[in-house]
């Protein structure tokens, strides 16, 4: 598994339902992921190995203070945001038990309560820009651990213009998460050691 290059993009070929039915049909290579993202389909592959580590202590803190009736996971499920033409999957999210009830193969991004996408250079773009502005409408808080810079950025208190509050802690310091989860995340466990290789001789 890489560290994520920029996805390979299909451009637009129909309507966001139309471009849907395709994204659930691809025949994705294993370890890669499809998401619509600024009207393209675009493909990408997992996280490196070495987030291991930071993900699952992530997902252990998140899962402990979860809204009642919300599942934790980082299982790679698609959730929609028809106002805006998106499709994504998260690295990491909770949401309401509920919506994994329906037939389909896409969730309600309306579901969602937090997501976490651990960015690096080569997501960057999409994950402070594209997602944030969708996930700002909608879901109650948004962390973005910065794998290379060894911060955490956490957003809520989303609105019809995006979030309206953040905080930014380096890896080491405790982060607040604020409601509904409601507690001190402790970040002392993120470090990695990086690969100073240019990314194209890391794949």
């Amino acid at each position: 598994m890489t560290e994520r290059p920029p996805g390979i993009g299909a451009p637009p070929t129909g309507s966001f339902e139309e471009m849907l039915r395709i994204v659930e049909e691809l025949d994705t290579p294993a370890g890669y992921k499809a998401e619509l993202i600024r009207g393209k389909i675009v493909v990408s592959p997992w996280s490196k190995l070495r987030y291991l580590r930071p993900m699952r202590r992530l997902r252990a803190q998140i899962e402990a203070h979860a809204p009642e009736g919300h599942v934790t996971e980082t299982s790679p499920f698609l959730f929609v945001f028809p106002s805006s033409e998106r499709g994504y999957g998260p690295d990491l999210f909770v949401a309401d038990e509920s919506a994994f009830d329906a037939e389909g193969r896409h969730a309600d991004g309306a579901a969602l309560s937090l997501v976490a996408e651990l960015t690096s250079d080569s997501a960057k773009d999409a994950d402070w820009l594209d997602r944030m502005e969708t996930y700002g409408r909608i879901v109650p808080v948004y962390l973005l651990p910065d794998m290379k810079v060894g911060e955490i950025t956490a957003f809520w208190d989303p609105s019809p213009k995006g979030y309206r509050s953040r905080t930014t802690a380096p890896f080491g310091r405790p982060v607040r998460i604020p409601a509904p989860f409601d507690f001190d995340l402790d970040t002392s466990g993120f470090v990695v050691e990086q690969d100073e290789r240019p990314e194209d001789e890391q794949r």
